[in-house]
C-alpha cells in the first residue's frame, strides 16, 4: 500500500517537477534560436532569412479558406498549441497547484499585478499620444521559460519557495498577457463568427459535463474554434487558452478505490508464463482491463499536457524565437536610434517597472497582513527574482506583432526587449550571487566569532 500510494504521488506532482526543471532546457533552446535568428538576420544570407517566413502556405477546408506566410502561420497557428499549454497549465495550478490555496497565490497575484501596472505606466511615460502608444503591453510579459532557467542555474542559491514564488507569478502574468491581448489587441470583431467560437465552446464544456474524455472530439472542436476566433478578429491563440479550461481534469478514481480496483484485476491474472510476448487471451484480457483502470485514473488534461508540452516547449517556442527574433541592426537602424520613445519605454519598464512593481505590492501585501513573504526567503533575493521577471522575451515578442504593423517600430521594439530581457537577466543573477555571497560572510564571521 505504501509503495502504490508514493508512485501515485510521484504521477500527481510529474507535471509540477516536470514545468519547473524543464524550463531550463526549453530556455536553452529559446536563447540558442534567439542568438541564431540573430545571427542569421545579420549575416550575409540575410535576405534568405526574412524570405523564409514571406512563404505563402494556403489550404482551405470546405467553402473556407486559410492563406497567409510561414511567419504568420507560426504565430497564429502553432502558438496557439502553445497557448493552449499554458491554459492547461493555469487550469491544473488553480485546481491542484499553487494557484488553489488563496494564502500562497495572494503574494504572486499581487506581485504580478504590480509587474503589469507600473511597467505599462513607464512605457506610457514615454509614448502618451506618440506613435508608438500601442506598444504599452509589450513590458508587462514574463518569459517563464528564461526567468525559471535562470533560477535552475542558479541551483540552492535559490531556495525553492522563490521558485515556486516565480512560477506563480509568471503564470498570474501569463493569464493578464491573455486578458489583455483578448481585450486590447483585437480590431474590428465580427460577431457571428465570435458567436459561432462561443457555441464551439459551449459544445466542449457539456462534452466534460457527459464525461467524454477521448482527446479527438475536442481535438476537432478546437480546430474549429482556432477557425472561428481567427474570423472573429479576436487573435486566434485566445482559443488555444479557452478550449483548454474546458479540457476534463478530474480522476475517475479516487487513491483507495484505483488501489482496490488495481491489485483486484492483477489478482484475477492467469498463472501461465511467456517467454517472447504475451499471447493468451485471457491474459491479455486483464492486461487491456488494468491500462483502463491507469487511463481512467490519469486524466485528460494530465495526458493532453503530457503529450504536447514538450512539442510545445521544445518545438514551438524555439521556432517562434527563430522567427521572431532576426532583426538586422543595419538595416533596422535607418532612420531610428537607441534613443527613441518605443526603445527608453520597453527597456524601462522590463529593466525598472517590473522589479520595481512586483517588490512594491510584495512589499506592501506583506506589510498590510494581506500576504507573507516566501519560506527561506530575504528581501534581496525578492529583488533579484522580481528583476529575473523582467525577461520578457517570448510574450514581449508576441505583443510586438500584435502592436505594430510598421517595421521601425517592430525592429526599435525587438532590439529594446533583448537589451531589457538581457539587462533584467544579468541583474537579476548577480543579485542573487551578491546575496549569497554575503549571507556566507555573515556566517563565517559569526564563526570565528
Amino acid at each position: 500500500m505504501r509503495e502504490n500510494t508514493y508512485h501515485l504521488f510521484r504521477h500527481i506532482m510529474k507535471p509540477i517537477s516536470r514545468f519547473v526543471n524543464g524550463k531550463m532546457l526549453s530556455g536553452l533552446l529559446l536563447l540558442a534560436s534567439a542568438g541564431a535568428a540573430f545571427a542569421w538576420a545579420n549575416s550575409s544570407f540575410s535576405s534568405s532569412y526574412y524570405a523564409l517566413w514571406e512563404i505563402p502556405i494556403s489550404f482551405s477546408i470546405g467553402g473556407l479558406g486559410f492563406s497567409d506566410t510561414l511567419g504568420h502561420w507560426v504565430n497564429n497557428g502553432l502558438m496557439a498549441i502553445y497557448f493552449f499549454v499554458i491554459g492547461l497549465e493555469i487550469k491544473r495550478e488553480i485546481l491542484v497547484g499553487e494557484l488553489s490555496n488563496v494564502q500562497y497565490a495572494t503574494l504572486p497575484a499581487l506581485a504580478a499585478l504590480g509587474g503589469m501596472i507600473v511597467p505599462a505606466v513607464l512605457y506610457m511615460a514615454f509614448n502618451q499620444g506618440g506613435p508608438g502608444e500601442a506598444g504599452w503591453g509589450i513590458p508587462m510579459a514574463t518569459d517563464i521559460a528564461f526567468s525559471l532557467g535562470c533560477l535552475q542555474v542558479l541551483g540552492s542559491l535559490v531556495p525553492v519557495s522563490l521558485k515556486i514564488f516565480l512560477l506563480a507569478l509568471a503564470i498570474f502574468d501569463d493569464m493578464g498577457a491573455i486578458l489583455v491581448i483578448a481585450f486590447f489587441y483585437t480590431n474590428e470583431i465580427n460577431f457571428i463568427s465570435l458567436g459561432a467560437g462561443i457555441f464551439i465552446l459551449l459544445v466542449s464544456i457539456i462534452l466534460n459535463i457527459k464525461g467524454v474524455r477521448k482527446a479527438y472530439p475536442y481535438a476537432l472542436l478546437g480546430i474549429a474554434l482556432w477557425a472561428a476566433f481567427f474570423y472573429s478578429g479576436i487573435h486566434a491563440t485566445i482559443a488555444g487558452v479557452l478550449l483548454a479550461l474546458t479540457i476534463p481534469a478530474r480522476s475517475l478514481y479516487d487513491q483507495e478505490t484505483f488501489v482496490k480496483e488495481s491489485n483486484n484485476i492483477i489478482g484475477e491474472f492467469p498463472q501461465k508464463d511467456f517467454s517472447i510476448m504475451m499471447v493468451d487471451e485471457n491474459q491479455r484480457k486483464i492486461m487491456r482491463q488494468l491500462q483502463g483502470a491507469v487511463d481512467d485514473l490519469n486524466t485528460p488534461l494530465q495526458k493532453l499536457e503530457d503529450k504536447l508540452y514538450p512539442l510545445a516547449s521544445y518545438f514551438i517556442l524555439p521556432l517562434f524565437a527563430l522567427a521572431n527574433a532576426g532583426v538586422n541592426v543595419a538595416q533596422g537602424s535607418e532612420g531610428s536610434s537607441l534613443l527613441n520613445p518605443i526603445t527608453i519605454g520597453i527597456v524601462a519598464g522590463l529593466f525598472i517597472g517590473k522589479p520595481l512593481g512586483i517588490t512594491l505590492f510584495s512589499w506592501l501585501s506583506i506589510r498590510w497582513g494581506i500576504a507573507k513573504l516566501p519560506d527561506k526567503a530575504n528581501w534581496s533575493q525578492m529583488l533579484g527574482a522580481a528583476c529575473l521577471a523582467g525577461i520578457g522575451f517570448t510574450m514581449s515578442l508576441f505583443i510586438t506583432n500584435l502592436a505594430f504593423a510598421e517595421n521601425i517600430f517592430m525592429y526599435e521594439a525587438k532590439i529594446a526587449i533583448i537589451i531589457g530581457s538581457g539587462l533584467s537577466a544579468f541583474l537579476g543573477t548577480a543579485i542573487f550571487l551578491i546575496s549569497h555571497s554575503r549571507s556566507r560572510a555573515k556566517i563565517q564571521k559569526a564563526a570565528d566569532i
